[in-house]
């Protein structure tokens, strides 16, 4: 069953958030990927309310991040939480398989098609950037344009895909099952990158909740 798309969520009861850990009933489930998410991106940050925003911090970053994120998850991939989700799981594979996202992008930032195929972002962002910007929204501290952020996220999995394609080429016909799984994580980055540029563009036209 689809999840439901919740139309200007009220802000999140932080008694509620508290309690994350805990089980929580799979009706509340979206309800609170989406208020989670919207809080995290605009609600903390017009506020101005300091204790607000290092409330989310904890909740997000130190008490629950992979609850929460396993909640967004179950989201649509054009939705707020969706876009979430795709820039956790970003900042989770940078994170842990470092040696191996940045040689994708060495090929790929290096292929001579690259830069032209990414329409609207002329240099695209690094691993070490694509993490500190995943940390900065998802951490609920971002204060710039997300639409932006989404694109440069976009960017990147263009890069990569192009540079794990290369990779493939490279490896067909001598490592048959590497070359298999290196093609398949192309063409998920690939569909990653064009789901985040769909949320960049329906974020500015308000259409993105």
């Amino acid at each position: 069953m689809a999840v439901p798309r919740f139309h200007k969520p009220a802000m999140l009861d932080m008694e509620m958030a508290d309690q994350l850990e805990g089980d929580i009933d799979p009706a509340d489930r979206g309800l609170i990927a989406h208020e989670t998410a919207l809080a995290l991106v605009s609600q903390a940050r017009e506020s101005g309310d300091p204790e607000l925003t290092q409330r989310l911090v904890r909740l997000v970053d130190e008490e629950g991040i992979d609850t929460v994120a396993m909640m967004w998850s179950k989201a649509g991939a054009h939705t707020l939480p969706g876009a979430l989700w795709r820039i956790y799981m970003l900042r989770e594979w940078v994170k842990h398989d470092a040696d191996a996202v940045a040689r994708s992008y060495h090929h790929g930032v290096n292929a001579a098609h690259v830069r032209h195929a990414i329409a609207g972002v002329e240099d695209p962002p690094g691993p070490r950037e694509v993490q500190t910007l995943a940390d900065s929204v998802l951490s609920g501290v971002f204060s710039g344009d997300l639409a932006v952020a989404l694109q440069r996220a976009g960017a990147f999995c263009r890069v990569v895909a192009t540079g794990a394609a290369f990779e493939a080429e490279s490896d067909d016909g001598h490592h048959d099952r590497r070359a298999h799984q290196t093609a398949l994580r192309a063409s998920q980055l690939l569909r990653t990158g064009e789901d985040l540029e769909r949320c960049a563009a329906m974020w500015n036209e308000g259409r993105l909740d």
